[in-house]
């Protein structure tokens, strides 16, 4: 064995040691409210890889995808059409906002969605809830982020976990949160003129 590989291992066992330790620490369970959120590409991507793994472990889900709409993507298709057992889907937006210009009618999809939500949140059945693009609707206004954050914090069932998505999440919910994960844009095709495009976008 040569020295380069020999403090290799070395390193290695004195790291495997000290996580052997924390972890030994790290004991407890409960349902977690975990928030994506930040200018970059991949919020709604990891919620959605979270769902797969529910579905392969046997975790009854459910999706409320706010904002939007219709829109035909990939992972509505494929939850709807290949498990629909295994995860509810519910959309309560009629299309991004620029696109309905109805501050009215948003409001009222938006709280649609917010009440499927919390149903869906309460229900025993399911252990796992993704809000999809719920932070627009807040970052808006079209839902009161104190009860949002209210509801999360003292009516969620302890074991349930709860992901929310979006843009610009409020500090009242990043605050409430126990995971908040920030996506940075360092480089994104649309500002050289790239279309959004299937299996990338939606």
């Amino acid at each position: 064995m040569d020295d380069i590989t020999e403090r290799h291992n070395a390193k290695m066992k004195k790291i495997k040691a000290a996580r052997d330790k924390m972890m030994e620490t790290k004991t407890e369970e409960k349902g977690l409210i975990m928030v994506h959120t930040g200018p970059g590409k991949g919020k709604s991507s990891s919620g959605f890889g979270m769902i797969m793994r529910c579905i392969s472990h046997g975790i009854p889900c459910a999706v409320v995808q706010f904002i939007k709409g219709n829109w035909d993507t990939g992972e509505k298709t494929f939850l709807r059409d290949r498990f629909p057992d295994e995860c509810r889907f519910f959309v309560s937006g009629e299309g991004f906002t620029w696109e309905t210009q109805d501050r009215d009618r948003d409001i009222m999809a938006a709280k649609k969605g917010w009440e499927i939500a919390k149903e869906q949140i309460l229900d025993d059945e399911v252990d796992f809830v993704l809000l999809d693009e719920i932070n627009i609707a807040l970052r808006y206004d079209y839902l009161d982020i104190d009860e949002v954050v209210d509801f999360l914090l003292h009516q969620k069932p302890r074991m349930t976990h709860v992901v929310l998505t979006g843009r610009n999440a409020k500090p009242e919910l990043i605050e409430a949160a126990d995971l908040v994960t920030e996506m940075s844009l360092v480089k994104h095709p649309f500002k050289d003129g790239v279309k959004a495009q299937k299996g990338v976008e939606f």
